[in-house]
């Protein structure tokens, strides 16, 4: 059963919940940093000026600023594109905001290759591996509008600095506007007996569309979104390796240090020696083009998951 169409990103999708709230909650600001068009921080702007900051190409500034306004005890919503937040931006995040424990909370855009008509410079490849790194960090990945409105929900009632990636384009949509998610939560959109697929982000699209493919010749696959990669649901984890025995981690990130590390070492840890395999970018950048000509050239569609299943299923 395909996936319908989503009509926005996640990255609109949060900001529509972002200014639904603000009507309710007077308290929050956000800043960005003169890309408020592409993240939609402008339809926040423009509905309540007063709590708008444009602070510029400055993504460091941006977040040092973010830092002295939740020290006054403010909540703080910072827009951008990953690649600058978490690059530009890493000296303030760790040692501002994390360090103190405050509650500034990262809107992200253009995750991965989603973002890959606009090149490596604005990909945002490695993010997932700095945020999640950092101490007192929690990070969300969304994967279609109804996670993207949730997660603004859970950042805003989580203490401290939390982290949302967000995609640039309308892919699928996966949940009902009625889901709940919870921060160290998952979801199993697709239930299956063979081969776990452990994902986050738009891979659950792929990860589903690959479920599909191997449903027709046999093979049950399950699909597991860790839309909460910090903290990650190892229960749920562990369940799903008791009805599948074997282990697909598939990421739109860099293989190293992202979800299948921390996925690999929590089996090693726990005995759960069972077929492993990753799909990521490896130890390579990506280029510009098309999203889905980008993931299959780097090994991240759904018929490359497909395969990457189909071969642990064999080696069980």
């Amino acid at each position: 059963m395909s996936l319908p169409p989503a009509k926005v990103p996640t990255r609109r999708a949060i900001m529509d919940r972002l200014v639904e709230a603000a009507k309710e909650d007077p308290s929050f600001v956000v800043l960005d940093s003169d890309i408020g068009y592409s993240t939609y921080s402008y339809l926040f702007g423009d509905a309540f000026p007063d709590r708008y900051f444009n602070l510029g190409i400055a993504e460091l500034g941006t977040m040092a600023a973010a830092a002295g306004l939740a020290a006054d005890g403010r909540t703080v919503f910072v827009c951008g594109y990953g690649v600058f937040l978490t690059m530009r931006a890493l000296e303030a995040v760790r040692s501002f905001v994390c360090y103190p424990h405050l509650n500034v909370k990262i809107l992200s855009s253009h995750a991965g290759v989603t973002a890959a008509i606009d090149g490596v410079t604005h990909q945002a490849t490695e993010d997932l591996a700095f945020m999640s790194t950092l101490p007192n960090m929690t990070v969300l990945a969304p994967c279609d509008s109804s996670s993207a409105r949730a997660a603004f929900d859970l950042a805003r009632n989580t203490p401290g600095p939390v982290y949302v990636r967000l995609m640039r384009d309308p892919l699928k949509e996966v949940y009902a506007p009625e889901t709940t998610f919870r921060v160290g939560g998952s979801h199993t959109p697709r239930r299956g007996k063979d081969v776990t697929i452990a994902c986050l982000g738009d891979m659950v699209i792929q990860a589903i569309e690959a479920s599909e493919l191997l449903a027709a010749e046999g093979i049950s696959a399950e699909v597991l979104d860790l839309y909460s990669l910090k903290p990650w649901d190892e229960a749920g984890l562990a369940e799903s390796l008791d009805r599948t025995g074997a282990l697909l981690a598939a990421e739109n990130h860099q293989r190293r240090n992202g979800l299948g590390y921390e996925l690999a070492a929590w089996c090693m840890r726990n005995g759960r020696s069972v077929p492993f395999s990753q799909a990521g970018l490896a130890d390579t950048f990506a280029e510009s083009g098309a999203y889905g000509k980008t993931l299959e050239k780097f090994g991240m569609d759904a018929a490359a998951l497909a395969r990457a299943a189909r071969e642990l299923v064999s080696r069980k």
